[in-house]
């Protein structure tokens, strides 16, 4: 079952006060015993009480002189950096209270006013005539913002639809493109002709004309012999 939160005030009831001061008294020492224990540093601790008719000490008289002997030697600015009363301790506590706060009225009014905008865009109109100017404020600021960041959503997409459309249209330019075919190169020698018709191929053509003309030239010089 866990405890409940204590109310820090005095306590009226002396007996009350007696065993709630017996009981926080040894758990504070158990505690620095811990402290020192745990994380090896110097630490003492001294209480003084109603109740008794001397100071209780930890951990022992010596101890508790090393320490303080210690801590004199410090530079005042050293010795007071950390060190907190019960004055300065509350108002510490005060202090990040307010905050907390303030940040939690600062997250109501944005849900509040978030929730007043849903209505109003659904209504078409201001469903509140009773608003205050600091709420009218409030709601033209978020509806602005909601408005910003809607068209900043809106170029960004865009801007990304122009870059896959480009990109597309500059495979397709390269897919579509053909390269024209390599030039003939025509060879002849002697009644033939080489022709390079595309792939690295050659066709050799030969010229009939020039071959008749070579037989009559032939059977004529026999002839004449």
């Amino acid at each position: 079952m866990a405890r409940g939160k204590v109310k820090l005030s005095f306590i009226v009831s002396d007996e009350a006060r007696k065993a709630t001061y017996k009981k926080r008294k040894n758990s504070l020492l158990k505690k620095v015993d811990e402290l020192s224990t745990l994380c090896g540093i110097e630490a003492c601790a001294i209480v003084y009480g109603p109740y008794e008719p001397e100071p209780e000490i930890w951990p022992t008289t010596c101890g508790v002189q090393r320490v303080l002997s210690k801590f004199r030697t410090m530079p005042e600015f050293e010795k007071t950096k950390k060190m907190f009363n019960q004055e300065a301790f509350m108002k510490q506590r005060l202090t990040k209270a307010e905050e907390q706060l303030k940040r939690l009225r600062k997250n109501n009014k944005d849900i509040e006013m978030k929730n007043l905008m849903s209505q109003c865009i659904k209504e078409g109109k201001v469903v509140h005539n009773n608003m205050s100017m600091l709420d009218l404020n409030a709601l033209n600021w978020l509806i602005d913002q909601n408005l910003k960041d809607i068209s900043r959503r809106m170029e960004a997409k865009n801007l990304h639809q122009k870059h896959i459309i480009g990109n597309q249209s500059q495979v397709q330019l390269q897919m579509s493109y053909v390269p024209p075919p390599p030039p003939a190169i025509t060879s002849s020698k002697e009644g033939m002709s080489m022709v390079l018709i595309g792939d690295g191929h050659v066709e050799m053509i030969i010229n009939n004309d020039d071959i008749t003309q070579e037989k009559l030239f032939m059977d004529s010089m026999i002839n004449g012999n």
